[in-house]
């Protein structure tokens, strides 16, 4: 069974890098909003431009507890600070 259809995700194939920044950013919020603390973002595997926007964002954003590239090298699971 595949686990990641168990949580909140979103899907970023086609975007560029600052689309694909924003919409990571507002699906972070969104989550920690409604006090998600696992979700997945698909990136897709492509060029890798995608995928390394939304790890520079993780990086730097202050509710990212931590994250992961998954096995399909197609996603990234994200662990969100949880609110105090």
């Amino acid at each position: 069974m595949n686990f990641d259809k168990l949580y909140p995700s979103i899907d970023l194939h086609g975007e560029d890098k600052v689309s694909a920044t924003l919409r990571t950013k507002e699906f972070i919020n969104d989550s920690v909003f409604l006090n998600r603390t696992k979700i997945i973002i698909i990136h897709g595997k492509g060029t890798g431009v995608v995928k390394d926007a939304v790890f520079k964002e993780l990086k730097s954003n202050k509710n990212v507890e931590n994250f992961h590239l998954n096995m399909n090298l197609g996603s990234t699971t994200v662990i969100l600070k949880k609110k105090e």
